[in-house]
């Protein structure tokens, strides 16, 4: 998935930048993700639909399934949603790592799979945290349910990585143990980098998930409520359908897909679903956030922005028009968004940890 693959990118071009040969495996949207972004990438499951395999392995467990909605469930669904989509990963990882023969193999805390690739080819792995939930406790969660593709890689055990990338500011989410990187969100591609606005008034950006949902959106539908006559200049980017053909208020308008990399910077506020990338890309500009708690690892996020001051967690009901005010004149959002933002450009750069991994990678012990 899109969201998943992008944090693995500025180390992958770090790499690559240093005279180093990358390839990264994926498949669904992650492989057009990875083009996108300048990547060479290999897809290990054609045709694989991904949402079909996550919810397949959630409906088996119904009572775990609602809390998993609810965002109550932790790492309990992760486990076995994972596991079941490594399982259509692994006959070609497997392949293409014999066929490519990695010196390192990088992956991130829901991919042990990678952590498996490795200890076929006898090289280390590198698990990378850049996920806002901890990374740790997602490889604990997927790693019990792969003993069949254990067998299947023919080796003893999914290994611990020899190296564990941070790059989530502590102020965040708590101290961890690893080597910390700076979060560097993608930027780039072939989306528009200029915004629909007045110019006069405080800008709001408005995203939702990258994951495929036909049903509506029932925050773009708040928020375009809660815009109506309020000071700010709400842009919603790719709006659900029945979104797009409504008639909207006067300050409300669409785009299609932007680099928000690019374009945060330059806004006063980002309202969005709680995604990893949306939170993450949105501290390191420094932009005060509206999360709405939802699904999955959604509802952490948004607790974990509250919490650090640099945000607020709202349901998307409750989304109302002096929320969006707030959210854009609020001198301790902006204050608390500021501070995260100097958190994360003052952690070493992606280029500053390609020397220690390729002197693990060459079998030396990388320095603290």
């Amino acid at each position: 998935m899109v969201g998943h693959v992008l944090p693995l990118v500025p180390l992958a071009r770090a790499l690559r930048d240093a005279g180093h040969d990358i390839l990264f495996a994926t498949a669904h949207e992650g492989v057009q993700a990875a083009r996108k972004a300048g990547i060479p990438v290999q897809d290990v499951a054609p045709g694989l639909n991904v949402t079909r395999v996550l919810l397949g392995a959630l409906l088996r467990r119904p009572r775990t399934m609602r809390r998993e909605l609810a965002g109550e469930a932790g790492t309990a669904a992760v486990g076995s949603m994972f596991a079941a989509l490594a399982g259509h990963l692994a006959d070609r990882t497997a392949a293409l790592a014999d066929d490519w023969r990695p010196d390192l193999v990088l992956h991130e805390g829901l991919a042990p799979l990678g952590g498996l690739a490795a200890a076929r080819r006898g090289v280390p792995s590198v698990l990378v945290d850049a996920l806002v939930f901890d990374g740790r406790e997602l490889f604990d969660a997927v790693t019990p349910h792969l003993d069949r593709l254990v067998r299947r890689f023919g080796v003893d055990a999914v290994p611990e990585p020899a190296e564990t990338v941070v790059a989530i500011p502590p102020s965040l989410a708590g101290p961890r143990h690893g080597r910390p990187m700076r979060y560097v969100p993608a930027t780039g591609g072939d989306g528009a980098t200029s915004l629909p606005t007045s110019g006069s008034r405080p800008v709001v950006l408005v995203s939702r998930s990258t994951v495929s949902d036909p049903r509506p959106d029932p925050m773009m539908a708040r928020v375009v409520a809660a815009a109506e006559g309020a000071d700010v200049d709400v842009v919603l980017v790719r709006p659900d359908r029945a979104v797009a053909r409504r008639s909207l208020p006067p300050n409300v308008t669409t785009t299609d897909w932007v680099p928000f990399a690019d374009v945060l910077p330059r806004v006063a506020g980002f309202v969005h679903h709680g995604g990893a990338g949306s939170l993450m890309t949105a501290l390191a500009a420094g932009v005060p956030q509206v999360v709405v708690p939802g699904a999955g690892d959604r509802t952490v996020h948004a607790r974990l922005l509250a919490a650090r001051g640099a945000g607020l967690a709202v349901p998307a009901k409750e989304i109302t028009r002096d929320v969006l005010e707030r959210l854009v004149s609020d001198a301790g959002l902006r204050q608390a968004s500021g501070e995260v933002a100097a958190e994360i450009a003052a952690m070493p750069a992606p280029a500053d940890l390609v020397e220690p991994l390729v002197a693990l990678a060459a079998g030396g012990h990388p320095a603290a």
